[in-house]
């Protein structure tokens, strides 16, 4: 019952003819109707299934940004990257994809996202060109980035504290697959995107005579958010000596921002995503219905019984099967689920380093495919409903599909090379 529910709501979201959040929420609720009424569920583990850092983490960061957005300093930042770039939508594809991907591995991708996002709407408009491509391939190349290291994802941030890998770990084994990942993806997002990318900008001309400065209606209040920002991104960085979560140190940075300006609460809240924090409590919920009835732990315990057949073949089921399941289901949950079942494995003599850097990629990577495969993902297609272009699920798949599958198969063959070199 569990499984067609999770289907039907899947389905659902798939067509597009209902917003995503009302049927993630008539599903959750039923879900936890139908678990009750079974017994396999209630309403105290669906709120034990909610992961309630990432839905702080999403808040905390909107909330900074929502501030921030109101001084001018996205519209200032956006004139000053499309000059530079003399409006050309190929310099700005691959302007706008490498710093995502490299801020993504100092700062989780989520963060990234909601900061870069409302930078591309800005620069599309003011110089007249459709965002949805930089926006698509900003969340995709986030995503890739954020696998390197390990604060650029929230997964890694789970499979390090299981695994106890340090931030140098996931940079020696996942940065050189990441690298030559992200070369191959761009490339292949300027092939995919070259018909849109090949249109002139509208405003041209306009964006010349435009000054950056006057842009900024208020730098006194963007610099002390700036402040606050840099602040936040140092305390995520050693988040785990103070042993806070990612959550609090959002919501601290936009505690912090809140008293330092005391802006209009009402102005603040309204920019708030609402819709995504709603879809997301909802999703968790979901998926903590398919966990309680055992669905999640039988896939995982195929991936145990492929051990046997040596580490090779295990190394790529579980980075493939996860792609798949993160593909469907948020990359957080699933995650959560293989924790235990790999390092399980450890107890029985098996060398589970290679599988933990397999659920990395699986998740990272996977979590492309779908819009709803990852945080970052929802993001940035809720952001795309701003514009006269919104990103559907038809349009992320056409992409998002074959990066993830691209991605995956670059890094199925990066990690046979390392295993034949004994590098893992």
């Amino acid at each position: 019952m569990s499984s067609f529910l999770f289907i039907l709501t899947y389905t659902g979201i798939l067509s597009g003819r209902v917003h995503r959040t009302i049927v993630s929420l008539v599903g959750a609720v039923t879900m936890i109707a139908i678990g009750t009424w079974l017994g396999f569920y209630s309403d105290i583990q669906a709120m034990e299934a909610i992961d309630f850092n990432t839905i702080t983490l999403l808040l905390g960061m909107m909330l900074v940004v929502s501030i921030l957005k109101k001084t001018g300093l996205f519209t200032y930042l956006a004139i000053r990257v499309a000059q530079r770039a003399e409006g050309s939508p190929w310099k700005l594809m691959l302007v706008l994809g490498l710093f995502t991907s490299v801020v993504s591995m100092v700062l989780d991708n989520v963060t990234t996202i909601i900061v870069v996002a409302p930078v591309t709407l800005s620069i599309a408009e003011v110089i007249g060109i459709n965002a949805v491509p930089f926006l698509l391939g900003e969340a995709l190349l986030s995503n890739i980035g954020g696998v390197a290291t390990l604060i650029g994802d929230p997964p890694n941030i789970l499979i390090g504290s299981a695994a106890h890998f340090t931030f140098n770990d996931f940079l020696i084994h996942l940065g050189p697959i990441v690298l030559v990942t992200w070369v191959v993806v761009q490339i292949m997002l300027g092939f995919l995107f070259r018909k849109v990318l090949r249109d002139k900008p509208t405003n041209l001309s306009e964006l010349r005579r435009l000054n950056a400065r006057r842009a900024l209606s208020d730098p006194k209040t963007a610099k002390r958010m700036l402040i606050v920002l840099a602040a936040t991104i140092v305390l995520y960085l050693i988040h785990d000596i103070m042993n806070l979560s990612p959550g609090i140190v959002a919501l601290l940075g936009a505690g912090a921002g809140l008293l330092w300006i005391r802006p209009s609460i009402d102005e603040v809240l309204h920019d708030v995503h609402w819709d995504i924090l709603i879809f997301f409590l909802s999703l968790f919920v979901i998926v903590g219905g398919l966990e309680a009835a055992g669905m999640l732990d039988l896939i995982a315990a195929g991936i145990v019984g492929l051990t046997t057949h040596g580490m090779t073949i295990a190394v790529l089921a579980v980075l493939w099967i996860s792609a798949i399941m993160s593909a469907m289901v948020d990359n957080i949950p699933f995650t959560i689920a293989m924790l235990p079942i790999i390092a399980g494995l450890a107890t029985r003599g098996v060398n589970i380093s290679p599988l933990w850097w397999a659920l990395a990629i699986g998740v990272g990577f996977g979590g492309n495919g779908t819009p709803i495969g990852s945080t970052a993902s929802v993001v940035v297609v809720s952001i795309s409903e701003q514009t006269d272009n919104p990103i559907t699920f038809r349009t992320w798949v056409r992409s998002g599909a074959l990066t993830s599958f691209v991605s995956c198969s670059v890094a199925s063959l990066c990690l046979i090379l390392a295993l034949r070199l004994g590098l893992l």
